[in-house]
C-alpha cells in the first residue's frame, strides 16, 4: 500500500530509504519546473537553494542587522515602494527610506532580525523573521531595558537585482516602535 504522497507522485512500493529518495527527486523536480524555492533555516529539508531574489532580501537584513543603512537601501531600485504595514508607513524614495532605517536603529541599536524560514517565486521572496531588540525606558531617575521580540513576514519583489517592492507585516504593539513611527506620521490640522 502507498502513501498518499508517494501515490501522488507516481512512486513504487520500495523500501523506506528509496521511496524518501525518489520523492524528494521528484519533488525537486516539480519546484524546479514552477521555480519555486522554499528554505527553512532551522532545519534542512533537502530542497534548500537560494536563488539571487533570496541572496538579496538576506543581504539587506545583514546590512540593517550591522548598521549599514546605506549598503541596506543601495540594494533598492530608485522608484521603490517600502510599506510598513504595522505602522501604517509607506516610503516611496530612498531618502526617507534612508532616514526610517536610521531612526530604527537610533531607538534600537541592537535590533537583530533573524530569517526563520523564506520562500521564493520568481521574482518574489517571502520571509518569517523573528527582530529581536532592546528598548530603553526611562525610569525616575534610571534608564530601564526592556527586551523587544516581535515575529513578522516581508514580501519583497526583486526587478534586475533589486529591491523594487517591500511590504512588512508584524504586530506593532510587540515591536514597541511607536516613537518612530511617531517621527514619521503626516499631521493634519482639522
Amino acid at each position: 500500500m502507498l502513501t498518499g504522497a508517494a501515490a501522488a507522485l507516481g512512486v513504487k512500493r520500495e523500501s523506506s530509504r528509496v521511496r524518501k529518495k525518489t520523492i524528494a527527486a521528484r519533488v525537486r523536480n516539480i519546484n524546479e519546473e514552477d521555480r519555486m524555492i522554499s528554505t527553512s533555516t532551522e532545519r534542512d529539508n533537502g530542497l534548500s537553494r537560494v536563488g539571487a531574489p533570496q541572496r538579496i532580501l538576506q543581504s539587506v537584513l545583514e546590512a540593517l542587522n550591522q548598521g549599514r543603512i546605506s549598503q541596506a537601501v543601495d540594494q533598492f531600485e530608485d522608484d521603490l515602494t517600502f510599506n510598513d504595514h504595522a505602522l501604517g508607513l509607506d516610503f516611496t524614495d530612498k531618502g526617507r527610506l534612508t532616514q526610517f532605517f536610521e531612526k530604527c536603529r537610533e531607538f534600537f541599536p541592537d535590533a537583530a532580525v533573524k530569517v526563520i524560514s523564506i520562500f521564493e517565486c520568481g521574482d518574489r521572496v517571502v520571509a518569517e523573521w523573528k527582530l529581536n531588540a532592546t528598548e530603553t525606558v526611562p525610569f525616575g531617575p534610571t534608564q530601564l531595558r526592556k527586551p523587544v521580540s516581535a515575529r513578522g513576514t516581508s514580501i519583497v519583489q526583486i526587478q534586475n537585482g533589486t529591491v523594487t517592492r517591500w511590504s512588512d507585516y508584524y504586530d506593532s504593539v510587540a515591536s514597541r516602535r511607536f516613537k518612530v513611527a511617531a517621527l514619521f506620521e503626516e499631521w493634519v490640522e482639522l
